[in-house]
C-alpha cells in the first residue's frame, strides 16, 4: 500500500476546504482529496450568496439577532458575534482572490445587496445567481498556481487514522487516513500532522434533496466512527422551493427569488404564506416548508407554485440569469407564469462538534464548514449564513494550525487488510438498501416527525446498517458501498437525535411534542463509537 506524507490534509474541495488548502499553503505542503471532479461540491451550487452585514446602515449586531431569532435562540451568540464580525474582512481575502460581487448599476462601488428569508435588510452579497459556481472556479485556479498545495480528484476517503486505533501510548491524535483511489481502484494512505475535515454536507441521506451526489455526510460519518462528538443532527434543512420537473434532478430555485418579490401561491391561485407567518413569503425556511408541506397534503396537490411574473424578462435575466434559463429549458417562463416547487433536504446544521477555529476533540483533526457544527446555526440556518461559516471557520482553523508546532508523525500506517474480500456480484444489494434507506428518511424522518415513525425509521436504519456492514467486510471496497456505509450511518445519527429533543424547535418538529421547551435551549449530542 502506497503512503503519502503531507505537511496538512485537507479532505473535501468545497469552500471551506479550498480556503483552507489556500491558507495553510503559506506554511507547508498541502493535500487536497477531491472524491469525484474538483468542482463537485454543495459550495458550487449555492445560488443565494454570502450574508454579510457590509452595508454602513446596517450592523453586526442586527445581523446577530437576525442569527438567533432564526435558529430558534438555540444559536450560540458568542459563536454567532465571532462569525458576522469576521465577514467583511473574509470577503476582502475573496476579491483580493479575484472573485468578483455583483455592485449597483446606478452606484458602482456599493455591493448590490440581496434579501433573502429571515434577513431584517438586504445584506447577501452574490455573484448573480450562481455565486457558488464562481467562487469555486476562481479557488480553483489560484490552488491549481499554488505549488504549495496538490489536488486530487476521485480520491475518496475511507476513514480516519488515529494513535488511539493504532494502540499508540499517550492522547489519541490523528494523523491522516485511508483513501480508495477511484481512478486505480487501490486503497492509499495519507499521513500528516494535522487533518482538515471539510467535507460537506449529507442532502443525499433523503429521497428528494437540492444536494449533488457527493453530499453523502462523509466526514460525519467517519468522525462519529473515530469516536468524536455529533450534535444537532435532528436540524435537517429543507429548501422550500426546488422545482418541480421529472428531468430537473435537485434544481434549486434560490431564496433570493423571494426576496426580489417571488410569492408562493396554490394550485387554485391564492398566496398561502400570510395565513402561516406574519412575513409572508419572505418567513424563514422552516416555516415556509412546513407551510407548503402542510398545503400539499390538506389539498392533495403534488406542488405549489412560486410567482414573480409581475417582474420584467429583463430584470430576471440580469438577477437570475441561470434560474431563467433553467426554468425556459424545463418548459416554463417565470416572467410569465408561476414556477412548480416542492420542499427538498438542503442543509444539516448538525455536524461534528467543533469551534470557530475548527478544533475538534480530536488532536490533529479540525473540522469547519457543513461538516460541523460551531453552533452558529442553532436550530435553523439563516440564509446565506452557510458560505459565511465556511469562509471565517476555515481561515481561522489555518490561522490556529500555523500557529501550532509541527510534528510530522512517524508512527506506520498499516496496510490495508483485505482479509478474504471478493469482488461484488451482488450490486443489486447496494442500490436496493440506497433507495429503501433514503426513501424512510423521506418518509419517516421528514418534515413533520412523530414518536412513532422515528422508532419505524431507526429500527429499520440498524437493520440496514447490519446488513451493510456485513456487505462491506465480505466485498472489494467501492465507492458506492462507502457512500452507502456513510448515509446509514447519518441516518441513525439524524433519528437519535430528534429521538432526544422532545420538543419542537427551528427545523426540528415534531406532532408529539408541538411546543418549545421554555428555558434556554440546550444541545443535542452523540459521541460514541458505533463500529461498521
Amino acid at each position: 500500500m502506497t503512503t503519502l506524507d503531507y505537511d496538512y490534509l485537507v479532505i473535501g474541495s468545497g469552500l471551506a476546504g479550498l480556503m483552507a488548502a489556500l491558507n495553510l499553503s503559506r506554511h507547508g505542503r498541502v493535500m487536497v482529496a477531491s472524491k469525484k471532479e474538483a468542482v463537485e461540491s454543495n459550495s458550487n451550487y449555492a445560488q443565494g450568496g454570502i450574508a454579510c452585514a457590509i452595508d454602513p446602515e446596517d450592523s453586526f449586531d442586527e445581523h446577530v439577532q437576525d442569527t438567533m431569532k432564526v435558529g430558534a435562540y438555540l444559536s450560540n451568540e458568542e459563536v454567532a458575534r465571532a462569525i458576522i464580525s469576521s465577514g467583511p474582512a473574509r470577503i476582502q481575502d475573496l476579491e483580493a482572490l479575484g472573485v468578483a460581487f455583483e455592485r449597483r448599476e446606478s452606484h458602482g462601488e456599493d455591493y448590490d445587496l440581496g434579501q433573502e428569508g429571515g434577513h431584517s435588510r438586504r445584506r447577501v452579497l452574490h455573484a448573480g445567481d450562481i455565486t457558488g459556481q464562481r467562487m469555486i472556479r476562481v479557488l480553483l485556479d489560484r490552488v491549481a498556481e499554488n505549488a504549495n498545495i496538490t489536488l486530487r480528484d476521485h480520491l475518496m476517503a475511507i476513514d480516519l487514522v488515529t494513535t488511539g486505533w493504532l494502540k499508540q501510548p499517550g492522547e489519541s491524535r490523528c494523523i491522516g487516513g485511508y483513501f480508495l483511489d477511484q481512478k486505480k481502484g487501490e486503497i492509499l494512505a495519507i499521513r500528516s500532522s494535522f487533518t482538515v475535515l471539510a467535507t460537506g454536507g449529507a442532502g443525499k441521506v433523503y429521497l428528494y434533496t437540492s444536494n449533488p451526489d457527493v453530499a453523502t455526510g462523509d466526514g460525519i460519518a467517519m468522525a462519529w466512527r473515530a469516536g468524536l462528538p455529533i450534535k444537532n443532527m435532528e436540524f435537517v434543512q429543507f429548501h422550500p422551493t426546488c422545482l418541480y420537473h421529472p428531468a430537473a434532478k435537485s434544481f434549486l430555485i434560490s431564496e433570493a427569488v423571494r426576496g426580489e418579490g417571488a410569492v408562493l401561491i396554490n394550485t387554485a391561485g391564492e398566496s398561502f404564506m400570510e395565513r402561516y407567518d406574519s412575513r409572508g413569503s419572505l418567513a424563514p425556511r422552516d416555516v415556509v416548508a412546513r407551510a407548503i408541506d402542510n398545503e400539499m397534503k390538506t389539498r392533495g396537490d403534488t406542488c405549489v407554485y412560486l410567482d414573480i411574473s409581475h417582474r420584467s424578462a429583463r430584470f430576471l435575466k440580469k438577477r437570475f440569469p441561470n434560474i431563467y434559463a433553467a426554468c425556459l429549458k424545463y418548459g416554463f417562463n417565470m416572467a410569465k407564469q408561476p414556477i412548480p416547487v416542492v420542499p427538498a433536504a438542503h442543509y444539516f446544521c448538525g455536524g461534528v462538534e467543533a469551534g470557530v477555529d475548527g478544533r475538534t476533540a480530536l488532536k490533529g483533526l479540525f473540522a469547519c464548514g457543513e461538516a460541523a457544527c460551531t453552533g452558529l446555526h442553532g436550530a435553523n440556518r439563516l440564509a446565506s449564513n452557510s458560505l459565511l461559516e465556511a469562509l471565517v471557520c476555515s481561515h481561522r482553523a489555518a490561522e490556529t494550525i500555523a500557529q501550532m508546532p509541527r510534528e510530522h508523525p512517524t508512527v506506520e500506517i498499516p496496510a490495508w487488510r483485505y482479509n478474504d474480500a471478493v469482488p461484488s456480484d451482488e450490486a443489486v444489494v447496494v442500490e436496493h438498501n440506497w433507495n429503501e434507506l433514503r426513501t424512510c428518511m423521506w418518509d419517516y424522518v421528514g418534515i413533520v416527525r412523530t414518536n412513532k415513525r422515528l422508532e419505524r425509521a431507526l429500527r429499520r436504519i440498524n437493520n440496514l446498517r447490519q446488513e451493510i456492514r456485513q456487505y462491506y467486510l465480505a466485498y472489494l471496497v467501492t465507492a458506492d458501498v462507502l457512500e452507502l456505509r456513510n448515509i446509514a450511518a447519518v441516518a441513525a445519527l439524524v433519528v437519535r437525535s430528534a429521538m432526544l429533543r422532545r420538543e419542537s424547535r427551528g427545523l426540528h418538529y415534531t406532532l408529539d411534542y408541538p411546543q418549545e421547551l421554555p428555558g434556554t435551549p440546550t444541545d443535542t449530542r452523540i459521541c460514541d463509537q458505533p463500529g461498521g
